[in-house]
């Protein structure tokens, strides 16, 4: 019998790192399977390659992270029950799971593929690098099954407190990534599809791990009868999937407006704006690890009615979140024309990147605790807060782009992800603090009528 992990009890500190560092090191491996992806495409294929590839990069967030936010949206609702020990209530969670997840990606996948050249005609794509772009997208987006089907299973085995199991997978994948795209591109000489292809091959590879794992866990093994429709299920499940998904897809249509104006600008500008977003997503990790953390450790401890865990969990994150922003911001911010050097080869690309790294290095604080706050929300089952940050988020990213891009050119872009961090931020901060008064407020009123009537 597999185990699960239950993260209401014992000391919230030790849970809580046990929890996170398995998934941060999944986290980073998938980061640096991406950067070597880069890497070897700027390389080996040089600036343009890497441009169209770049690219690709807001359309695929749009649809990927719609499909992610979906996966962590049903999570919260498995990892509620488990926490109230409703295992009938889990395993018809997981059930529904499975078969939303199954219409999500034929959706997205058949949507994807056939709207892609549309998309990146509109995204100004230059023709240098439209084949390229499209070659990319055609089979990142075939491949969609295998990206939905890791991150629901290891969301679900978050959701149970197993990080271990997608880590280990991610191990894998990352190895079979790196060989089999040094392979495609080196070896065989295959261009851009070869480095998208040993990302659906390798997706596949962790999806697989993570579904042996799910198979032997006792409390979700399925029957028919937990795939019989539960409409009140599917209901709570899309309640809290929906929202979260819309919060990414808003997020990423920001993003892909300031694609819009990147691209307007040059290739070189493409390629730059493409190894700054890489940046970006990898130091960001630590802290975006703190905020998955906090919301299977809050969703475990909010189903279990242990408020006062909630409150501690969020010391223990935000203190992550900040060790993170004091290393890695420093690094963005004293050494950004080492950092662009190692993506880019031309002049103009790493100079314009070297403008953007010490900008957001130094603001890199205020998404790092958006991470925390946003998940804490998210794991108390208020989805819809997140998404109107995430609103709040492509508001402000797309008004900076527009009001400044003409004035101060390529800064632009990383005064838009500041601004956008920061509005985002301020929601999510308030709307938490009163959430989790009102609990904590219920909680002690309830202790002292027990104790009351008991005297």
């Amino acid at each position: 019998m597999a185990q699960t992990y239950d993260l209401t009890k014992g000391k919230v500190t030790v849970q809580i790192l046990k929890f996170f560092f398995p998934m941060f090191f999944t986290n980073m491996l998938q980061q640096v399977y991406t950067i070597a992806d880069t890497a070897i495409v700027g390389k080996g294929l040089g600036d343009n390659a890497l441009a169209a590839v770049g690219n690709m990069s807001s359309l695929t967030f749009l649809v990927i992270g719609f499909s992610m936010g979906m996966a962590n949206g049903f999570s919260v609702l498995i990892a509620q029950s488990y926490g109230a020990k409703n295992y009938e209530n889990l395993r018809k969670a997981v059930a529904a799971s499975i078969k939303l997840s199954v219409i999500i990606t034929i959706l997205l996948t058949a949507l994807s593929i056939c709207g892609l050249r549309t998309i990146l005609t509109v995204l100004q794509t230059s023709d240098i690098i439209m084949r390229d772009s499209l070659t990319y997208g055609y089979i990142i987006f075939g491949g969609l099954a295998a990206t939905i089907a890791y991150n629901l299973c290891a969301f679900i085995l978050r959701a149970l407190g197993d990080s271990k199991t997608p880590f280990v997978a991610i191990i894998f994948s990352t190895i079979l990534n790196i060989v089999l795209n040094c392979v495609c591109i080196f070896g065989l000489k295959m261009g851009v599809e070869g480095a998208a292809a040993a990302t659906v091959v390798s997706q596949m590879l962790s999806a697989f791990i993570c579904f042996l794992k799910l198979r032997r866990i006792d409390i979700i093994h399925l029957s028919k009868h937990d795939f019989q429709m539960d409409l009140s299920i599917s209901i709570k499940l899309l309640g809290n999937g929906i929202p979260m998904a819309f919060m990414n897809s808003i997020t990423a249509v920001g993003c892909m407006v300031v694609q819009y104006f990147v691209n307007g600008l040059g290739v070189a500008y493409t390629s730059a704006y493409s190894a700054c977003s890489k940046y970006i997503n990898l130091f960001m990790q630590p802290a975006c690890t703190a905020g998955f953390t906090m919301s299977s450790f809050t969703s475990q401890n909010y189903g279990a009615q242990k408020y006062n865990r909630i409150k501690k969990g969020l010391h223990v994150c935000l203190a992550i979140a900040l060790i993170s922003y004091l290393l890695l911001g420093s690094v963005m911010f004293f050494f950004p024309r080492m950092l662009a050097g190692l993506m880019l080869n031309g002049e103009e690309p790493i100079t314009l990147a070297a403008q953007f790294l010490p900008i957001c290095g130094c603001m890199l604080f205020g998404v790092d605790f958006l991470f925390v706050f946003r998940s804490g929300v998210q794991g108390m089952g208020y989805p819809f807060i997140p998404m109107c940050s995430g609103i709040i988020e492509m508001i402000m990213r797309i008004g900076v782009i527009v009001l400044y891009v003409s004035e101060i050119g390529f800064r632009a872009t990383a005064y838009a992800e500041v601004v956008a961090w920061f509005g985002a931020l301020a929601l999510n901060f308030v709307a938490f603090q009163i959430l989790l008064h009102r609990k904590l407020k219920s909680e002690r009123t309830v202790a002292l009528r027990v104790q009351a009537s008991q005297a």
